[in-house]
């Protein structure tokens, strides 16, 4: 009783000093925005920013933090990315105490992650739930499209952003590169080691099948890297091949279940006897071993407990929640019964058409144009609030035109995932000019990293404790998840980009790293493909131990290469 209310407790903390320090940089934000300290900035133009392309290289050759202060002021190139401008707190407000500033936009980070997984789970995981639903797809369908469109909007949405906004494709590359490298070297290698005593065995022919077709992907994301331009046309037949492989599981779900449709019917009438009384003496057990107590425990931590402390605590935590909660409540419409809200869903409608409007001038300048894009999506969304306000009920959400909100509710969840992802990308950029390192080297690390690590506390978990079925669903994860984002993840942001040089080519940013990247990605793969049937499909230590060592090499490697031990270009 304790434990469960200590971790609701933990959980209410968390949320509160989550809240708290997105309040205090939105306050930093605007104070950064006061006039640059005195002195020559044309000085500083012409001393840093004559002969450096990069935001970096100009700050690299100033000194102290009020030259950088007004260096990035006056430079364009040094500009903020998403909506908050962070190299303005970093070297204006926390310029005499850089330590602190490092921990600030660290915290920050781990916020942005953090909101667009919540965002993700809370709003857009649900929203294909329930269009699945409505659209009647069977599981495999749904399992291969809506849920992977789910685990990957963070990938998807953050590689979108450096291709289209930032003009940082070579970030978004690194990124799915090094988030499908982790989860099927360094997640499948840890799954491995930490059960390869029991002795646990999967299904050959989906293994070889989800392997061969992320080899098939990778091989021809490496031709495109290594010719170094991509049309519009390229781009959709790179995108074809998760059609492909959606195809291709379909079929084979199919005769696998017609084949085990005909065995079940073979052996029906003796199993279900058997089953039967199984069944009934286990339901019974139960009922006997259930203690009264329990039901007691359960009611005083739900109801008791809750009551004492809830009046002060739960009451501060949800007033400064409000900055995280409220803008993403009001204008994501949400139809599930349980959260459904008759103010909320009517308010969400004639917001939505504003927001939209935001982030679509947000890529644009011209106040006049701003201005009457923004008369006219207030109007449609006055419009369609009163609608709203007309055909819905309090009591329940609406039963008719459900594709209609389900469909507006996956919109604006993929708007504020978008955004999001767009501020989490401009923070690594301005992370790599206060380091100095290549934006590249972090979405390889940083971004890859936190974006699957829910990948890594899943498929684990559910490998450890889920048994033979548990490790199959584990380690399908852990290649269809990076399938998904190499192929969707970078054809995607390939299609948006060839079709806006259109009829040109698209340039591929140059990164020699990218060819070592898939490399070292094809080794640990081709390693898990020749070694795990020579196991009889065993999750063998030593398959895990290769995995590890590959990962670990190849990260040894660059961080070397970014800390200058170790010097190739000699």
């Amino acid at each position: 009783m304790a434990s469960l209310f200590s971790s609701r407790l933990s959980s209410q903390s968390l949320s509160l000093l989550i809240n708290i320090f997105f309040i205090f940089l939105i306050f930093l934000h605007f104070a950064s925005q006061n006039p640059p300290p005195s002195g020559s900035i044309q000085t500083l133009n012409s001393f840093a920013g004559g002969d450096s392309d990069s935001c970096s290289g100009g700050l690299a050759s100033l000194d102290d933090h009020r030259s950088k202060c007004s260096y990035i002021r006056s430079q364009s190139k040094c500009g903020p990315q998403g909506y908050i401008d962070y190299l303005k707190i970093f070297f204006c407000i926390f310029g005499q105490s850089p330590v602190l500033g490092h921990l600030v936009l660290s915290a920050w980070l781990f916020v942005l992650f953090y909101l667009l997984g919540d965002t993700a789970a809370s709003y857009f995981c649900p929203s294909l739930d329930s269009l699945s639903k409505v659209l009647k797809l069977s599981p495999t369908m749904a399992g291969v499209t809506l849920l992977s469109l789910g685990n990957g909007a963070p990938d998807l949405f953050s590689s979108v952003v450096s291709f289209t906004r930032s003009n940082n494709g070579d970030f978004g590359l690194n990124s799915i590169l090094g988030g499908a490298f982790f989860v099927s070297s360094f997640v499948v290698g840890t799954i491995c080691v930490l059960i390869g005593s029991r002795d646990v065995a999967i299904d050959r022919n989906s293994f070889i099948r989800d392997v061969v077709f992320l080899l098939v992907a990778l091989c021809c994301l490496g031709l495109i890297i290594f010719i170094g331009k991509v049309t519009i046309w390229v781009a959709l037949c790179y995108l074809s091949i998760y059609l492909l492989y959606v195809g291709f599981l379909s079929v084979s779900h199919f005769f696998d279940r017609k084949k085990r449709m005909s065995d079940q019917i073979l052996r029906s009438r003796e199993d279900l006897a058997e089953m039967g009384v199984s069944l009934l003496g286990y339901i019974a057990e139960e009922k006997l071993a259930l203690p009264e107590k329990t039901t007691q425990e359960f009611k005083i931590v739900f109801e008791d407990s809750p009551k004492r402390h809830r009046s002060c605590f739960s009451v501060l935590v949800s007033i400064i929640g409000l900055p995280l909660y409220l803008p993403r409540r009001l204008t994501i419409p949400v139809v599930c019964e349980e959260k459904w809200s008759k103010p909320c869903a009517v308010v969400s409608t004639a917001i939505a058409p504003v927001l939209l409007t935001e982030l679509y001038c947000s890529h644009y300048s011209g106040s006049q144009r701003n201005l009457i894009l923004y008369i006219i999506s207030g109007s449609i969304g006055l419009i369609v609030g009163i609608l709203a306000y007309l055909t819905t009920e309090k009591s329940h959400p609406p039963k008719k035109f459900s594709l209609v909100w389900l469909l507006g509710g996956f919109t604006m969840s993929v708007t504020w995932t978008y955004m999001i992802a767009q501020e989490l990308v401009s923070l690594l950029i301005s992370l790599g000019n206060i380091f100095g390192i290549s934006p590249s080297v972090l979405g390889l690390t940083v971004l890859a990293w936190g974006n699957s690590l829910g990948d890594l506390i899943a498929n684990v978990t559910v490998a450890f404790h889920g048994g033979n079925d548990g490790a199959q669903i584990a380690l399908s994860g852990c290649y269809a998840g990076p399938l998904f984002n190499t192929v969707i993840g970078l054809g995607v942001p390939l299609v948006i980009s060839s079709l806006a040089e259109y009829p040109g080519v698209y340039i591929i940013p140059s990164d020699n790293s990218l060819l070592e990247t898939l490399g070292f990605l094809m080794v640990g793969l081709l390693w898990a493909l020749v070694i795990m049937p020579k196991k009889k499909m065993k999750l063998d230590k030593l398959v895990g131990g290769g995995l590890l060592a590959i990962y670990l090499c190849f990260l040894s490697l660059r961080l070397a290469r970014v800390f200058g031990v170790l010097d190739t270009d000699r």
